[in-house]
């Protein structure tokens, strides 16, 4: 049987994630910083582990002896006015998604050379991309940050970087960015980003996690350094 990381494993993603690494027989350990929700199955192992805490992670990957696959999904944000960002948030929004998806890597990449295989699949975001449109917002008070935009690029670029200096290993990493996922979103939200989609959608869980199954299954083994963007168009004009 084959093992998956997963992280933020509790999230709106990550869950269905878990799910369809589960539905593909691999022994998931589903990693989340809180794990109250998570249950565990006879495939499903839940890891409670702070992912910008690099002992703890040490800690982790000591108890583990092979990885095929790590998905880095764990991710937040910060809804604040740019004016009145505070250096903690901007901190969080760093560590949790910058930090915590190279410290995971790092340790994933020790395992995955020395067994001269693995695939590692970050999530980026279409606002990795490109700036986020202030007027699809209105008053939902979710408007999208500057520095998740900027963890999400430095995410796509750390692909990259990976991909080009451990693919000799038989290591392939790979990007997911998503576009806008439905989640109980405001109808204002949903009808004005639909209206920008050339889809004319928001897009689902099911969209992404179609992407995941190529990425960790052998359909991939010459797919790397990409970032692919499942969005329905939305960047595309």
């Amino acid at each position: 049987m084959k093992t998956a990381i997963v992280t933020g494993a509790c999230g709106n993603l990550g869950s269905h994630f878990v799910r369809i690494l589960g539905d593909l027989n691999y022994f998931i350990y589903a990693i989340d910083k809180d794990i109250t929700n998570l249950r565990a199955a006879e495939n499903i192992e839940p890891v409670e582990l702070d992912i910008t805490d690099q002992k703890a992670i040490k800690a982790f990957f000591s108890s583990i002896s092979q990885l095929d696959v790590l998905v880095n999904n764990a991710g937040i944000g910060v809804f604040t006015p740019f004016e009145e960002r505070s250096a903690d948030d901007f901190k969080a929004v760093m560590n949790v998604n910058l930090l915590g998806t190279f410290l995971m890597s790092q340790a994933a990449i020790k395992l995955m050379k020395a067994q001269q295989s693995g695939k590692i699949v970050n999530l980026g975001s279409i606002y990795g991309v490109k700036s986020s449109d202030e007027r699809i917002y209105g008053d939902s008070g979710r408007n999208n940050s500057e520095v998740y935009s900027m963890t999400k690029a430095g995410v796509i670029h750390l692909t990259k970087y990976m991909a080009s200096h451990f693919g000799r290993y038989n290591i392939q990493t790979n990007c997911i960015s998503p576009g806008g996922i439905y989640n109980g979103q405001s109808d204002d939200f949903v009808s004005s980003y639909e209206y920008k989609t050339p889809s004319g959608r928001m897009g689902c869980p099911e969209d992404i996690t179609n992407a995941l199954e190529f990425l960790c299954s052998n359909r991939s083994d010459y797919v790397n350094g990409q970032n692919i963007i499942v969005d329905g168009g939305f960047v595309a004009w």
